[in-house]
């Protein structure tokens, strides 16, 4: 456990040399990214943590929007004494690693994000138009999820990890159940909510942010079979230096389905960004 800007998180780490900081999504933890971050620990300082009311990090009562979330990261960032960072993030923590390098851009030497969005930006006109995923409305439904969904968590679980990935093929075992476990019990349910119910908020936060702020550092859009190009479509305006790469065969969870593939693009955009220093 580390306290950085008055929250207690969950952080995994390893390795040693310029930092890393890779950020998980929802249903997942910092577990998602394990198998990269024993691969990255030869040449970097990997750190993973479970962001704000998620995993084994306090279950706080406020502070799920966008710009509060930035500041969690920077105040882990302070507590490891870490100055800067390539930043990875990937479903939720795309978002919070988008307005981390807006807000704390010194801190941010690259930015990976993969299927994800950023608010309601423009540039993904063609995914806003098939209308929000369900979950979304009810996620942000008060005491309603927590009502129902206590007792039924593995199979809620299990439904997001199935059509997260190709096929419906589900994740590894012991990242299924580390998730489960994650998400078990009503506080755990509620965090999850809190998240969604903070999404008009940073919506509106990450809309203000970007009238007088671009990304200046090196910025990699990563697609899947779900978001696919809209993370690009959003980024184009706000970046001069971005990349892009698409994996095929892959749903959502990139990580659990196509790990190799996703580690061998982190490993030539993190070199390309130490070139930079």
């Amino acid at each position: 456990m580390v306290n950085g800007a008055g929250l207690r998180m969950q952080v995994a780490t390893a390795g040693s040399g310029p930092a890393v900081l890779l950020l998980h999504g929802i249903p997942h933890t910092g577990f998602l990214w394990r198998q990269a971050m024993t691969a990255l620990a030869d040449r970097y300082f990997v750190v993973a943590p479970d962001l704000r009311g998620l995993g084994g990090t306090e279950r706080a009562t406020t502070g799920y929007d966008v710009k509060t979330l930035a500041g969690d990261l920077v105040g882990l960032l302070d507590a490891l004494g870490v100055d800067e960072a390539a930043v990875v993030g990937i479903d939720l923590g795309v978002q919070t690693a988008f307005a981390l390098a807006l807000t704390a851009a010194e801190r941010v030497r690259g930015l990976c994000v993969m299927e994800g969005l950023l608010g309601t930006l423009p540039g993904a006109e063609s995914f806003f138009a098939r209308g929000a995923p369900w979950w979304f409305g009810f996620h942000a439904v008060p005491e309603l999820p927590e009502t129902l969904l206590v007792g039924h968590e593995a199979e809620y679980v299990d439904f997001f990890l199935a059509n997260g990935t190709y096929e419906r093929r589900g994740v590894p075992t012991e990242a299924r159940d580390a998730f489960v476990r994650a998400y078990t019990g009503r506080e755990s349910i509620r965090c999850l909510c809190e998240h969604y119910r903070a999404m008009p908020e940073s919506a509106r936060q990450l809309a203000e942010l970007v009238k007088t702020r671009r990304l200046e550092m090196p910025t990699f859009a990563i697609a899947g079979g779900i978001v696919g190009e809209a993370l690009a479509g959003q980024l184009r305006a706000l970046t001069n230096n971005l990349q892009t790469a698409q994996i095929d065969r892959a749903s959502h969870i990139l990580p659990e389905e196509r790990p190799e593939e996703v580690l061998a693009l982190l490993e030539t955009f993190l070199a390309g960004c130490a070139r930079l220093e």
